[in-house]
């Protein structure tokens, strides 16, 4: 809707020529194959993680591979590259739906001038409806999400083609020469309008990010069968109308519909635009859920909105975040045109931290030489690089808001993960050799009573502080214990089969280590029930949970920041209770308070 309109927008001074034309045109064609096809369709959606993709599962398929002391520089660099390009999807989460809504509301000015007006706040109401029915679930709407989406690429096929048929001249544009015609006769000018043909190629982070829940195949017949025809047909018919008429750069796209049916065309764009943005919302949902199993952000409320599909999720605190970040970004720039400065900056910065991943990916997993994965990354990193470089130039114009929102996001990330490696650190130190306390529990015959203790620890070894301070205070325990510990793994899912381990040791206590996946929630009753299963007897309403609530008080005693360890304690503070987060049922929830000074 907007990606070849952007190229000749007055401000780069491109005028629409034949050879201009021509040039723009076999950019975006050569993108949409290089980038989409070869490098995201062939080789990126290679590297799939237990068939779950997108840039956190490419860096939890690494760093399976590293963990030797050696490796550790290795590790600490991937994580912060996918953390950067982590962090810059969510970026692109806040102006995708803005963009997309709007390029698609602002077609009601090719139809009447007047009514332009109304493109914001139509915007404006569309966008927070969007918001306001995730709650809801996408399961009932995904229905009917794929035939919209048939009818969206036949309709602006068909649309592209008629105007091909006109202008069968623009066919010529599908010649490379064309491309590097452009360059050489342009030179640095070229590289500015990279900044708008990048535009064309957005989403494909998005699509690599989705592959777990349609799987590699659905999405490469998708693309080369549907999706990719009708986006060459419809910007080459784009090419064509712009020969015909130069003055249609100005919005070629729904210039393309007879006049007839352009409020069909708004209203099919508009729903294509409000499926774009629901894509990129639940992706943002899944980022998140991956990012607080794998320990880069703290626990948030996750709602399962679909009994069938696990991975149909709503967090509340997700969707806030976002839908004030695109009213804001709509209500900022006012256009697709000043937004389409901001958005490309986000979607390069993504690619190229993609791009390095996949070299490291083929040199860890592949087992390719260097110069193999250098023959394999060299030309993506000099594409990826251009659109950034270009991109960069837009900073002043819009650019720095996806930049600063992925810079604070980035920061969270991080200060959470190295605090919480940090409290882990010193809780460990308070922890007792679990061997030394059954000793102890045996010598001094403490006091048992009917029922089952669960005590939370992160540490699968060890007796951990919670059940020191238990029996400090109250001197009295349960005649059977469990020391329950919840490891995140760098797969999406583990098999039932292998989810719990048991481990029986005396005086009635019990060690349960139970194992998820970065895509999948922690439900702790159903971990007792399995335990049950095993042979551990014990009722629902007869166990008690005891769990640890810490207090922070930062100190100069710890490498971390002053100011990150306050944001630490403010993030810690307002994460969500670990009562919740596990299902564990309240009435039956002991919390026991310790002071750290970190």
């Amino acid at each position: 809707m907007y990606a070849l309109r952007e190229c000749f927008k007055p401000e780069y001074g491109l005028t629409a020529t034949e050879t201009n034309v021509y040039g723009v045109l076999s950019l975006i064609l050569w993108s949409l194959i290089s980038v989409v096809s070869v490098k995201y369709i062939v080789f990126v959606m290679r590297a799939d993680n237990r068939g779950e993709g997108g840039i956190l599962a490419l860096v939890a398929l690494m760093l399976q591979r590293l963990h030797r002391e050696a490796d550790q520089n290795k590790k600490a660099a991937i994580t912060v590259i996918g953390l950067i390009g982590a962090a810059l999807l969510y970026g692109d989460g806040v102006i995708t739906p803005a963009i997309s809504v709007l390029s698609a509301t602002e077609g009601l000015a090719v139809v009447e001038p007047f009514l332009s007006k109304f493109a914001i706040p139509l915007t404006l109401v569309i966008i927070f409806m969007i918001f306001f029915f995730q709650k809801k679930g996408t399961a009932k709407v995904g229905r009917v999400f794929g035939p919209i989406m048939a009818v969206w690429f036949v309709s602006i096929a068909l649309l592209g083609t008629a105007e091909i048929m006109r202008e069968p001249r623009v066919l010529r544009a599908a010649n490379p020469w064309y491309a590097l015609d452009f360059f050489a006769l342009h030179g640095l000018h070229s590289f500015i309008v990279l900044g708008a043909v990048v535009l064309a190629v957005t989403g494909a982070e998005a699509l690599y990010a989705d592959m777990g829940h349609f799987g590699k195949r659905s999405i490469r017949l998708a693309w080369f069968g549907l999706a990719l025809p009708s986006l060459i047909l419809n910007y080459f018919g784009q090419g064509g109308i712009i020969l015909h008429n130069p003055e249609a750069a100005a919005n070629p796209f729904y210039l393309l519909a007879p006049r007839p049916l352009l409020y069909p065309l708004i209203a099919l764009a508009t729903m294509a635009a409000i499926i774009a943005s629901q894509a990129m919302i639940s992706g943002a949902f899944s980022l998140t859920q991956q990012c607080v199993q794998l320990g880069y952000s703290p626990r948030v409320t996750i709602i399962h909105t679909s009994k069938q599909e696990a991975g149909q999720i709503y967090i509340p605190e997700v969707n806030t975040a976002l839908m004030l970040g695109c009213l804001a970004v709509v209500l900022g720039f006012r256009s697709s045109t000043a937004l389409g400065a901001a958005y490309g900056i986000a979607v390069t910065g993504t690619f190229l931290m993609t791009t390095v991943l996949m070299y490291a990916v083929s040199r860890t997993w592949w087992g390719w030489s260097r110069w193999r994965a250098i023959s394999l990354v060299g030309p993506f990193l000099i594409i990826d690089g251009a659109f950034f470089g270009a991109n960069l130039l837009k900073v002043k114009q819009g650019g720095w808001v996806p930049l600063a929102i992925a810079f604070g996001i980035f920061i969270l990330m991080t200060t959470w993960n190295r605090g919480r490696d940090i409290v882990q650190d010193l809780l460990r130190r308070g922890m007792l050799p679990i061997d030394l306390l059954l000793a102890d529990l045996e010598n001094r015959k403490t006091a048992r009573v009917p029922g089952l203790a669960v005590f939370m620890t992160r540490e699968p070894e060890g007796a951990p502080v919670v059940l020191l301070h238990h029996l400090k205070h109250n001197k009295v325990l349960h005649q059977q214990v469990v020391l329950l510990s919840i490891l995140s793994e760098e797969v999406p899912e583990i098999p039932d089969a292998e989810r719990i381990t048991i481990k029986k040791l005396s005086q009635g206590f019990y060690r349960i280590t139970a194992r998820y996946g970065f895509m999948e929630t922690t439900d702790v009753p159903k971990i007792l029930a399995r335990a049950r299963e095993a042979g551990l007897d014990s009722k629902p309403l007869d166990t008690t949970y005891y769990l640890g609530r810490e207090q922070l008080i930062p100190t100069g005693t710890t490498p971390l920041w002053r100011w990150r360890k306050k944001l630490f304690v403010f993030m810690s503070r307002n994460s969500r209770s670990a009562t919740a987060f596990y299902g564990i049922p309240p009435n039956r929830v002991v919390e026991l308070g310790a002071q750290i000074e970190f």
